[in-house]
């Protein structure tokens, strides 16, 4: 099926990737970096922990060999 609006976007896509190369291309500067939300970190690290626990229990037994 023939798209022409996505010829048009394909067109352009094109064209600003060729023009990119070019000397004298528009400079658009890097996002600043996100800073981490460490709060939401650690509290997810907290629900996987108690999941894993939950799921795999530690075992209290040591691994005893009979030499």
């Amino acid at each position: 099926m023939f798209d022409p609006a996505a010829v048009i976007q394909a067109d352009k896509a094109m064209k600003r990737h060729i023009l990119s190369a070019r000397p004298d291309a528009p400079v658009v500067p890097d996002p600043p970096p996100k800073r981490p939300n460490h709060a939401v970190r650690r509290r997810m690290v907290f629900v996987l922990r108690r999941l894993a626990d939950r799921l795999e229990p530690r075992s209290t037994n040591a691994c005893v060999s009979n030499s």
